[in-house]
């Protein structure tokens, strides 16, 4: 078995206290791309340095994730390939940022999350908080919330959850969850609950509601003013299109009344979630229509 010292390689030593830790990989379910947009959000307000890059030949399944040839004129200027990092840096009030970044592994997940942790005992991390986004019986006219996976009761209380028991194939955000509680380091995964046939395309409020729970739950100053611009641009091209079908319109409605009984609770009835399929194929062509 491969040591967890030998899955990467060391870079700049960066000076940053007790940072928290945030994990959002490509590769597991991030519906609206809020996971995605909302670190491009984050690494747009945190310089960052490189202090660890990991072994993509040992982690990462090249045919799945084919480096990209850059071809000029005919000639081959080389290839980028996919990479894991691990980045440290500050937030505006001066607080520690590390983040996890890159394809989520495709092997050794156990070596893997071992080195993860022993490099975030090494930064002296104090939370790990991972990111991503889940299609939900939720309309696009109400808030985008947030449900948790975490290490204990408490914190999970602190986000919201989704009551009940529930067996799911898990991400490597899941497996460093583990880890990480067993560390004992508190662990938190952050879901934005996406209108389940917006899941298929941008949906900036996801990002920006996990931003706000990112700076929330781990201390954070970071802002997610231009996410949510971009949101009510997105709202109303979605209003757009649902005001045009009074079917569509009905489905909100049903959507919205859900949610309202259910405010005071974390749960997410399911039992009654009508069809998104059309719409979200609709509100796809829409949207292309729209440039």
């Amino acid at each position: 078995m491969t040591e967890p010292a030998e899955l990467f390689e060391r870079h700049a030593a960066v000076a940053v206290q007790s940072p928290v830790l945030v994990v959002a990989m490509e590769g597991w379910i991030d519906a609206g791309l809020g996971a995605g947009a909302a670190l491009a959000g984050i690494m747009g307000q945190v310089d960052t340095d490189l202090v660890a890059k990991f072994d993509g030949d040992a982690l990462i399944d090249q045919r799945a994730r084919r480096p990209v040839l850059h071809i000029e004129n005919g000639v081959n200027e080389g290839l980028a390939w996919p990479e894991i990092q691990l980045r440290v840096g500050h937030d505006a009030s001066g607080n520690g940022v590390a983040l996890l970044i890159g394809p989520e592994p495709d092997f050794k997940w156990r070596a893997f999350t071992s080195a993860v942790v022993g490099l975030a005992h090494e930064l002296d991390a104090r939370m790990m908080l991972g990111l991503g986004a889940f299609p939900a019986p939720v309309p696009h006219t109400r808030p985008t919330r947030l449900a948790a996976t975490a290490s204990s009761a408490e914190l999970a209380a602190q986000v919201g959850f989704v009551p009940g028991t529930i067996d799911v194939p898990a991400g490597i955000e899941a497996a460093l969850e583990v880890a990480f509680a067993a560390a004992g380091i508190p662990s938190v995964g952050l879901w934005a609950r996406v209108p389940h046939y917006a899941a298929a395309m941008p949906y900036p409020a996801a990002a920006a509601a996990l931003i706000e729970g990112l700076s929330a739950v781990g201390g954070l100053a970071l802002h997610a003013a231009e996410l949510h611009a971009a949101a009510e641009h997105t709202k109303t091209q979605i209003d757009e299109l649902i005001a045009n079908s009074e079917e569509h319109t009905a489905m909100v409605a049903q959507l919205e009344s859900q949610v309202d009984a259910n405010e005071s609770q974390t749960g997410l009835d399911v039992s009654s979630l009508p069809s998104g399929d059309e719409i979200a194929a609709e509100l796809e062509r829409f949207l292309r229509g729209q440039g």
